[in-house]
Formats: C-alpha cells, sequence, structure tokens
C-alpha cells in the first residue's frame, strides 16, 4: 500500500543487503552509531525456537489483506452505522472456497474512541464470523499511508479511479508526531489487546503499517517504538510484527527487525527481486510472512509469486480480496478520472457479486492451498 516512489531494482537489492550486513555483521558499528535503536523488553521478543515452533503449528499462511467492498477505510468498516456483517460473512466465504486461511485486517482507534465497547464488541463479532469461514485474523493498529486526518462520522465517497482515495492514517498527521496523543492511544491498544491477547481466532498482532510513509520518515520511530513497548507490557499470546517494507529507512527497518517476534515484509517487485529480498531477509532466521504483494501492473501476479512464497515456505497475504469502494483495482499513480475499468486490475481476487476476476488465478490459489506446508 505505497505512496512514495519505489527505486529501482538494483538500489533496493544493495540497500537489502546493506541492511542484512548492519543487522548481522557490523554490530558494534551499529552499537556506536545507532544508540537509540533497542530492543523492546528483550526477555520478551520470541526466540528463534519458539518463532519457528508457533510457525511449524499452523498450515501454509495464506490470504489477503481484507475490507468488506461496502467500506472506503478502516472507519466504515467498524463503525456501528456502517458495520456489515452480511457482507463481511459472504466476502469471507469466498475467501473460504479457495482455501484461503488468514486474513489482514486494518483497526482504527477512532473508531474505538467513539464507543469503546460496542467497537470491541464488532471486531468480536468480525472474529466469530472469520472463524466459521476457517480464517485467522492479523489485526493492524497503526498507518502512515494515505489521507492524513481521519473523522468520525460520515466517510467520503470514492473519487472516481482513484485508488484508495478515501483510505485513512491512523493516528494521522500531524497526531502521529504528537507525544500528547500516546497516553490516549497507550489506552486503545492495551484495551484491545487485553480484550484478545489470548484469542485463538488471532494469529499475529501487526502493530503499525509502514511507518515513516507519506513523507514522516523516522519521525514514525518514536510512535513505533512506543507501540512496541506498550505491546511487550500487555504480552499477548500471539506474535507482534511490523513488517519491513522501504530497504532505505535504516533506522526503522532496524528496530522494526529485532523487536518483531515473525519477521513480516512487503514487496511489490517482480519474481527475481523478490526472490532476492526473501534470500537476504533469511539471513534473520525468523519464518517469515509476506503481508502484502501483488500488483499485476508492476509484474507483480498471484501466478508468478504465489508459487515463490509456496516455494520458500514464507507466508503470502496479496493485497486486496473484493473489488469496491477502496478503489485498489486501479494503480496508485494511475488514475482513471472517469472511473472506467483499468485494462488490468492492480489488486483483489474478486467482483462484489463474487466471480473470480481470473478464473486461472483462483485455480492457482486452490491447487497451492491443497498442497502441504
Amino acid at each position: 500500500m505505497r505512496l512514495i516512489k519505489n527505486k529501482q531494482m538494483k538500489r533496493k537489492i544493495i540497500n537489502a543487503f546493506l541492511f542484512v550486513l548492519l543487522l548481522f555483521v557490523n554490530v558494534d558499528a551499529q552499537k556506536n552509531d545507532l544508540q537509540h535503536i533497542r530492543i523492546i523488553e528483550p526477555a520478551k521478543v520470541w526466540s528463534l525456537q519458539k518463532a519457528h515452533d508457533w510457525y511449524n503449528q499452523h498450515q501454509w499462511i495464506t490470504g489477503a489483506n481484507y475490507i468488506p467492498h461496502t467500506a472506503i477505510n478502516q472507519l466504515e468498516m467498524w463503525q456501528a452505522e456502517t458495520f456489515d456483517p452480511k457482507t463481511i460473512d459472504m466476502e469471507l466465504g469466498w475467501a473460504e472456497n479457495i482455501g484461503f486461511n488468514t486474513m489482514r485486517v486494518y483497526l482504527h482507534s477512532l473508531a474505538w474512541k467513539q464507543d469503546q465497547a460496542g467497537f470491541k464488541n464488532r471486531v468480536n463479532q468480525y472474529l466469530t464470523i472469520a472463524d466459521k469461514h476457517g480464517i485467522k485474523t492479523i489485526f493492524v493498529f497503526f498507518d502512515d499511508v494515505w489521507n492524513k486526518q481521519p473523522k468520525i462520522g460520515k466517510q467520503p465517497e470514492p473519487k472516481p479511479g482513484i485508488h484508495n482515495s478515501g483510505w485513512m492514517q491512523d493516528p494521522g498527521d500531524p497526531a502521529s508526531r504528537d507525544s500528547t496523543n500516546f497516553p490516549e492511544l497507550e489506552k486503545y491498544v492495551k484495551d484491545v489487546m487485553n480484550n484478545f491477547k489470548k484469542d485463538k481466532r488471532i494469529l499475529l498482532w501487526d502493530l503499525y503499517n509502514e511507518p515513516g510513509n507519506s513523507g514522516k520518515r523516522d519521525t514514525s520511530l518514536h510512535l513505533l517504538t512506543k507501540i512496541f513497548q506498550w505491546a511487550r507490557q500487555v504480552n499477548p499470546e500471539q506474535p507482534i510484527s511490523v513488517g519491513l517494507w522501504a530497504w532505505d529507512f535504516e533506522k526503522l527497518n532496524t528496530f522494526q527487525a529485532i523487536n518483531s517476534d515473525i519477521l513480516t515484509y512487503h514487496n511489490y517487485d517482480d519474481p527475481q527481486a523478490h526472490r532476492r529480498a526473501i534470500e537476504l531477509l533469511k539471513a534473520h532466521g525468523r519464518p517469515m510472512i509476506c503481508t502484502e504483494y501483488m500488483a499485476r501492473a508492476r509484474n507483480s501476479h498471484l501466478a508468478n509469486i504465489l508459487p515463490l512464497l509456496k516455494k520458500y515456505n514464507v507466508g503470502a497475504i496479496n493485497w486486496g480480496l473484493v473489488e469496491g469502494k477502496t478503489n485498489t483495482i486501479y494503480q496508485w499513480d494511475t488514475p482513471i478520472p472517469d472511473g472506467s475499468q483499468p485494462y488490468e486490475w492492480f489488486h483483489d481476487v474478486f467482483y462484489r457479486n463474487g466471480t473470480p476476476y481470473r478464473q486461472d488465478e483462483v485455480n492457482l490459489i486452490k491447487k497451492l492451498n491443497n498442497e502441504k506446508k
């Protein structure tokens, strides 16, 4: 779910390689030059053995980032007036039918602030629906991507042909930089996690989506540090993680990698670049889940990436299940103002009536999901 321009493959691979060297070879330099980078409560970060034991207990993790087609953003999904369990039930049924077992779902702090008890009840209702379909959930708390100032209440209508025209950051900008907001955000994170910290329907807590995006860069490190601290204080049974996504964000990457129980990452590149990223990230020694991929116009397809992730036993969560109000069938930077169908969908697997966008993709998903891990 990108806003910043992607760099050339060569630059990405060099930066990824340097990142690995930073963490595993040049430890002394890391201590000298990155004094502010630290492990939050190191005794609580999962050991490699615990991480692999957890990963091996699950079938191959495969699924999509999910929001019902009737919601333009996280607030429209979770606010009482627009929460849509009927549509969620229907769409997760389509996911179940092709063998998906995991959905990555974004929460929003303002929906909690508006109605704390009701919000948690709706989260539980969603989990009950997902569990009925054999689907576990990765919940995402904060997000640095797209529109800066979320507001409670009626959400904007989609802008024709514009990717994620109504998606909202959480907590927003400048809210994410203002430490006076942190006590309330701490209450939100801890309240939700404490309520669900032993819930087997939740696979993993993804604490912060793409920290540093939208030009924030290292200014997001303060809130990132805090949410890891809050999560470790709750000490949930589920693992916690924040996905790597921009290889040149040295400080953020280092902090995310050393504090995550399971290594998660985003990659919208072609198979060659994606494979090299996997091979480099394997140096961390932790199980991996790719929590965002598939951008068809960038040669990141289900057909060429999903088998790659299966081969390396990397969890696979593509962007988008059903085309809808988020407009993620359109490319990030290529709007179609009249709202007509693009030549090729950028994200998503199903039309909103349940018809697959491409039957061959759905057949492949079924085939790979039926194979042993």
